[in-house]
């Protein structure tokens, strides 16, 4: 564990700080949007006393994704959840939309927020059906869930919004109204970037993270000194949910992707996560890697083109994916501040002085 200690916290992400997750190196932003292409937007809702929520899009990359769709694959940790689309990227290996996180009961204007955008993009003129990828976490503890303030506007308004590097975290988006471990939750990223003699791809992480355990930092149990965790006493709920993204420019295909997206399921669970009966896990995970778009029509019996790692060249895909979920869940309780919401409920933030004091101890 690699460590430099300072007094100063304010906008100071864990890594400037001397907490150094992993072996592999960053990318410059030690952001999702590190893999190039890859563009994310918000839209934060805080409004009044009880609105808490949001809208996260990803873009996996610039162009119009109905017709240069790419390799993508999703892993199930616990599927106590929504994951609209999930179904058809399954059947297919690919995906044809922007990715969007939001709450539990916005779903709907989800898809119908990426149906509006993807008919409209000059060149779909003749779309008759698109595949939205839609996932959530319940944020109904801080926001009335119940009123459904999420519009299909403004799930466009947060797709025209994206670009990079974007390196906004913690209380924005869909994370505007989640917890985790018992603190105020976010959204979160990390990156990976491997060296030139493993391939030189880069590794990108977002997460929407809602979701409860026994919350441990670079290894230091947090969670338990801190005296907050799950099961102390009966009174408290382990239940919730994590979204995660995998993104990568590394020549993978669909079956490679879903290797990836399971090892993000370790990322979760060293960051002390226990995909609990309630809580909805999922992994989306895709490659943007310019010569595997797949285009939307082809001549028939046209061969397919593509050019793909071999198994064996998986294994440090697999590590940075690891690593950057684990830094990308930890970077978004940093980033989240504390929140009143829904009824006077009130969620803390991490107290990092505390964190910092700790990890120095087992330093």
């Amino acid at each position: 564990m690699s460590l430099e200690f300072s007094t100063a916290f304010s906008q100071q992400r864990p890594r400037e700080m001397g907490i150094v997750i992993g072996v592999l190196p960053t990318g410059p932003g030690n952001s999702i949007t590190d893999v190039k292409g890859v563009q994310v937007g918000h839209f934060t809702k805080i409004e009044g006393e009880h609105i808490r929520t949001g809208v996260t899009a990803i873009l996996p990359h610039e162009g119009n994704l109905i017709q240069q769709k790419i390799p993508a694959a999703i892993y199930v940790g616990n599927g106590f959840g929504k994951l609209a689309g999930s179904t058809q990227v399954e059947e297919l290996g690919n995906m044809e939309s922007p990715i969007i996180l939001t709450n539990t009961l916005s779903v709907a204007s989800g898809i119908a927020g990426v149906i509006k955008y993807t008919l409209n993009q000059e060149g779909n003129e003749s779309v008759q059906s698109v595949n939205a990828l839609v996932g959530e976490t319940n944020d109904g503890y801080l926001n009335d869930i119940r009123g459904q303030h999420i519009s299909p506007e403004e799930v466009l308004f947060a797709i025209q919004e994206a670009h990079s590097p974007n390196l906004q975290e913690g209380n924005v988006g869909a994370g505007t109204g989640t917890v985790c471990f018992g603190f105020k939750g976010g959204i979160g990223t990390a990156s990976r970037k491997l060296p030139e003699s493993l391939g030189g791809y880069t590794i990108g992480v977002l997460v929407q993270t809602n979701f409860g355990g026994v919350l441990e930092i670079n290894g230091t149990p947090i969670g338990k000194e801190l005296g907050q965790y799950s099961f102390k006493n009966q009174l408290e709920s382990v239940d919730g949910s994590c979204m995660i993204v995998v993104a990568t420019d590394a020549p993978v295909d669909e079956r490679n992707l879903q290797r990836m997206a399971k090892r993000a399921m370790l990322g979760l669970g060293k960051t002390g996560g226990i995909a609990s009966n309630g809580s909805g896990d999922y992994v989306i995970a895709f490659s943007n890697h310019a010569d595997n778009l797949i285009p939307h029509q082809a001549p028939a019996l046209e061969k397919t083109k593509g050019t793909f790692l071999r198994n064996d060249d998986m294994t440090a895909l697999f590590l940075a994916t690891i690593e950057a979920t684990e830094e990308a869940i930890i970077n978004s309780l940093w980033a989240a501040e504390d929140m009143v919401g829904r009824n006077g409920n009130q969620i803390k933030a991490l107290p990092k002085d505390k964190v910092m004091e700790f990890i120095k101890k087992q330093d």
